[in-house]
């Protein structure tokens, strides 16, 4: 079929065919979607939720609104509405999102996608610099943004001006009966989905796309700090349902997740969005930031059957759920805990097990395959080792020409199989697709029983609380400093955070390196780039290692 996106900007932007990675699609279920020629996303999964008969169940729940699968859908609708209607979008135009995890975010999300447009989601902690580059990368005309977090993508606007209207929301709101004031002249009120969705009607018939047409753009920052943006289509989501959901996390329509990845991160978004919809389930959005302590506490009051989170919360949370559980009498009714966005140490599986007596189900994916393609269920956990290969997918430890390397031997990660990564226009694809393989740039070995054990990044990626750093990033940050004459930055090993960015920083003559100048450079981090980009500890150095030629010899950092 052909595509319905007339919008064809991204799509000319993928990379050339021989640059894709091999799509496998050896299950049936796989196999029936490659035969569909009409995929739109958001229809299957609502579609879905009407013939099994989940559409009066809940969908979202916030401790302010709940809303059925049949009124998210009129919501979405609504939304869908808008977009076209009255901000005039085509399909394939992009729509750049704002916000943190909450209904209205997940309502403009699906919004997006249902009217054949593409999704941009940017975490609610990126500056107006981080923002500006996103646009300028994907160029979207139209952005929603929740009320809270107008202010830095005002400033991105200022200087960019390809982003013409921007759109608020709030993050719970039923969207069918205007605010007071709403009746006030156009001019006098803001562009605000509470004010333009109860004028529709709800009426809105999903854009036909293909299902090749695109769905998202996931941005990541890799390893030189410039933003990657991948591709994925809506048969692309579908196709990750099969695999990990179905024949590992295997929820049902009983289930209630939470968690705390943004939903701007493809594990936030399949964890906290698509997966519990394809499966029937409910998703709880806090109306604020979980501590350790509030989710330990949530998960108790919202009778949460499934988590995820990164190992670094779970350590936190630990504590607290014993607290919970020894005060109120009772365990709390999880039954799934999901690990993934960095290595899950031995020790933080083990007391998460004594605390709540849950195996935690541990996983490796990319943001380039969309989700998880190692992981094991609980009953098939095996200590130190992240998990099998999905089904759907098949992976090898290979040396740097490629080959395969004898089992217990450290090499390199290759994946294949019904996702991979087509980048948007950047040149970093011939890194990561090799001979239709992909390479998520991560180390490990693999036993004789196909069980895969973490080793460490093959690149300078710092990967903390299971966040994703780059450290070019964090050294253009350091270096627009007055103080600052030269700085490289590295991930350290940390018990609690997986790894911890640390600078080595040159100071100019006339500045002190004390613990007075440690402060003041992490706060201008912290105000310069997104907050948990600043480095926990600083090092004052008289000179960094080089090469001859210059270059900063960072291997030289990470030795003590």
């Amino acid at each position: 079929m052909s595509s319905a996106q007339t919008d064809r900007f991204v799509a000319e932007r993928l990379p050339p065919p021989g640059q894709w990675p091999e799509l496998l699609y050896d299950l049936p279920e796989l196999r029936r979607l490659q035969t569909t020629p009409q995929l739109n996303l958001v229809q299957v999964l609502f579609e879905q939720a009407a013939l099994h008969g989940w559409s009066e169940r809940p969908l979202f729940r916030s401790p302010s609104l709940t809303l059925s699968y049949a009124q998210a859908q009129d919501r979405v609708s609504r939304i869908a509405q808008v977009l076209t209607q009255d901000l005039g979008l085509v399909p394939g135009n992009r729509v750049l999102l704002r916000g943190g995890n909450s209904v209205g975010m997940a309502l403009a999300w699906l919004a997006v996608v249902k009217a054949g447009l593409i999704a941009v989601a940017t975490m609610p902690l990126l500056r107006a610099k981080e923002l500006g580059d996103i646009i300028d990368k994907a160029q979207p005309r139209v952005a929603l943004c929740d009320a809270a977090l107008l202010d830095e993508l005002h400033l991105a606007q200022g200087q960019h001006p390809v982003l013409e209207s921007i759109v608020s929301f709030q993050p719970s709101s039923d969207l069918t009966l205007a605010p007071l004031g709403s009746a006030l002249a156009a001019a006098d009120v803001p562009l605000a989905l509470e004010f333009l969705a109860p004028t529709k009607n709800g009426q809105f018939d999903a854009c036909p796309t293909s299902g090749d047409d695109i769905a998202l753009l996931v941005f990541t920052s890799g390893t030189t700090g410039l933003p990657k943006a991948a591709v994925h289509s809506h048969r692309d989501v579908l196709a990750a349902c099969e695999t990990w959901p179905r024949h590992v996390l295997q929820a049902t329509p009983e289930d209630v997740v939470m968690g705390s990845p943004p939903l701007a991160f493809s594990f936030g978004l399949g964890g906290l969005l698509i997966f519990p919809m394809w499966a029937g389930a409910s998703v709880y959005f806090s109306d604020r930031p979980y501590t350790p302590q509030g989710m330990a506490q949530l998960m108790f009051e919202t009778g949460a059957t499934i988590c995820y989170t990164a190992p670094t919360f779970y350590r936190q949370m630990a504590p607290f759920m014993a607290e919970e559980a020894q005060k109120r009498g009772h365990a709390a009714q999880l039954r799934l805990c999901v690990s993934a966005g960095e290595g899950l140490p031995d020790a933080t599986r083990q007391l998460w097990r004594e605390a709540t007596g849950i195996e935690m189900l541990d996983g490796i994916g990319a943001t380039e395959m969309f989700h998880i393609f190692i992981s094991s269920p609980p009953d098939q956990v095996r200590r130190g080792a992240i998990g099998q290969v999905v089904p759907g997918y098949i992976a090898k430890v290979v040396d740097e020409a490629g080959s395969e390397v004898p089992h217990g031997t450290v090499g390199r990660l290759a994946v294949k199989g019904a996702t991979g990564c087509k980048y948007m226009g950047d040149a970093r694809q011939l890194n990561y697709v090799k001979d239709g393989w992909n390479y998520p740039g991560d180390a490990f070995t693999q036993d004789d029983d196909g069980y895969f054990f973490y080793q460490s990044r093959a690149d300078d990626m710092i990967i903390t609380s299971g966040y994703n750093v780059g450290a070019p990033e964090v050294e253009d940050a350091l270096l627009k400093h007055p103080a600052v004459a030269e700085c490289g930055v590295i991930g350290l090993p940390d018990e609690a955070r997986g790894m911890i960015v640390k600078a080595f920083c040159v100071l100019k003559p006339g500045f002190e390196g004390d613990a007075v100048m440690v402060k003041t450079l992490q706060d201008f981090v912290k105000a310069s780039i997104a907050p948990f980009k600043y480095p926990r500890e600083i090092e004052f150095l008289a000179r960094l290692p080089r090469t001859e030629t210059g270059k900063l010899q960072r291997f030289k950092l990470k030795t003590p």
